[in-house]
């Protein structure tokens, strides 16, 4: 059966209102997966692999590596040293041998010893060093934390900026797909007579602007993956698809977890300046040790062998066999043994005048003190502005998200009723055009409040030394191949 153009139109018409609802209405409607060698990632999975092979945290690791290791090397000092020694030495001409008598004139001396020696004291210098070497440590821990914290908000903030622009290119291909089909519908009108030639071109033009708009939502799309691959360190040719979704009741929860008022700050960047300034503060005794005297004790247990040729092979020993041929009867002659040699014994040692070299090195770490308190103040300062601050974001952005739920909701509504209006002819065009441009800014700004108010949660987490939250949202399930 033949349908007349009007009621072609009319079924045309039912068929846009039937069907551009929902295509605006799929707010939470899931990307595509990636298919092929593309690489699903979820916001968790993201910033664990940030965390795990980035290299802002590998400086930090590395540094944190730096530090144990010298608190390990301090540590060593105030602990006992053992040695062990050997040598050989040959003599070719002895002068003593030569003054005195041959039994200086040995021409090979073996020499193995084991040597034990223990600082007793130093003025504290090496436990004021290991207690500044430990303090250190523990700054450098309190500031891999501090870069943790950092890194997981940069990589949430690029993930969410990747998905809000993936967002915003969904809109602007939804917006096409509405603009053509009001092309087509105000196509029909003009051929049943409801509709002028100018009203053809108004829609036509409609759509020729919004195409540019469309393509640059695509490209800041393309953008803001290639950040989000820079942080994680990934390939930029290797395709990435998002596999988190971060909706209103996510937001809601992170902001749940982190909204309350009277929580004071704990940050890691302050720890670690307040163990700055107790390493510093150990530094300056460190420095005034050297006005008091070092007091060590050692013992040596070795063995020494004089052979007159070869390598000793017995216990050293003095009996007559071992004399030359000629010599007096009842002469006694090391055989070339090994003999034991045995000592103990105390130093003291005393500076009684270096230059005034202590005294620059004690005004050296008093300033390095000085200098480390201030930076404490200063970061206490800057922390308390930044916990201030996050909370006046967080404020703001609760409010706009309130405000834009609603504001989303009634622009829906506002563009269905125009587009039912222009259908019954009751509008023009131009009331749709409005109409759908207002839907776009609001369901666009809805995003961006939802968004926002996830960041200015984790922010404030982050600025008050807890935990950076994640959101509660399942991943998207994948796509049947």
């Amino acid at each position: 059966m033949m349908l007349s153009p009007h009621k072609l139109s009319q079924v045309l018409l039912l068929s846009l209102l039937v069907v551009a609802p929902r295509l605006v209405a799929a707010q939470g409607a899931p990307a595509p997966a990636a298919t092929g060698d593309s690489l699903r990632i979820s916001l968790d999975e993201a910033v664990a692999l940030a965390v795990g092979e980035g290299d802002e945290v590998g400086i930090a690791m590395a540094q944190r590596d730096i530090a144990d290791a010298q608190f390990g090397a301090a540590r060593a000092n105030l602990l006992p040293q053992l040695r062990v020694s050997g040598s050989y030495q040959h003599v070719y001409e002895s002068a003593r041998g030569q003054a005195v008598g041959s039994v200086f004139n040995q021409p090979n001396t073996y020499t193995g010893n084991l040597n034990l020696s223990q600082t007793i004291f130093q003025g504290g210098r090496l436990v004021s060093a290991a207690r500044a070497a430990n303090d250190l440590r523990e700054a450098s821990r309190y500031d891999a934390t501090e870069r943790i914290a950092l890194v997981s908000l940069q990589v949430q903030r690029s993930y969410l900026q990747a998905l809000f622009a993936e967002r915003i290119a969904e809109l602007q291909e939804r917006n096409m797909t509405l603009a053509s089909s009001r092309v087509t519908q105000v196509e029909q009108f003009e051929r049943a007579g409801r509709a002028a030639r100018y009203d053809v071109l108004r829609a036509r033009v409609e759509r020729a602007n919004i195409e540019p708009l469309a393509i640059q939502a695509r490209n800041d799309r393309v953008l803001a993956l290639l950040e989000l691959k820079r942080l994680l360190n990934l390939p930029v040719e290797r395709p990435l698809a998002l596999a988190t979704r971060i909706g209103p009741h996510a937001a809601t929860a992170v902001l749940a977890s982190v909204d309350d008022a009277a929580a004071a700050p704990d940050r890691a960047t302050v720890r670690s300046a307040e163990r700055i300034v107790s390493a510093r503060r150990f530094g300056v005794a460190v420095a005034r040790a050297d006005y008091w005297p070092t007091i060590s004790a050692f013992a040596q247990s070795g063995y020494q062998a004089f052979p007159l040729s070869g390598l000793p092979r017995a216990n050293g020993a003095l009996t007559e066999g071992a004399c030359p041929a000629g010599s007096t009867p009842g002469r006694l002659c090391q055989n070339g043994g090994w003999f034991s040699d045995r000592l103990a014994g105390l130093s003291i040692s005393m500076p009684v005048f270096d230059g005034f070299r202590v005294k620059s090195n004690v005004d050296i770490a008093k300033a390095q003190l000085r200098l480390a308190d201030l930076q404490l103040r200063q970061e206490r300062e800057a922390v308390s502005v930044e916990v201030a601050r996050t909370r006046a974001e967080l404020h703001r952005s609760r409010a706009l998200y309130s405000a834009r739920q609603q504001n989303s909701i009634e622009a829906e509504e506002a563009f269905r009723l125009a587009t039912l209006r222009f259908a019954r002819g009751l509008s023009t065009q131009l009331e749709v055009s409005d109409a759908q441009l207002a839907l776009l800014t609001a369901q666009s700004t809805e995003a961006r409040a939802t968004y926002d108010l996830f960041l200015a949660s984790a922010d404030l987490a982050r600025s008050l030394g807890r935990p950076i939250p994640t959101p509660t949202a399942a991943p998207l399930p994948s796509s049947p191949r």
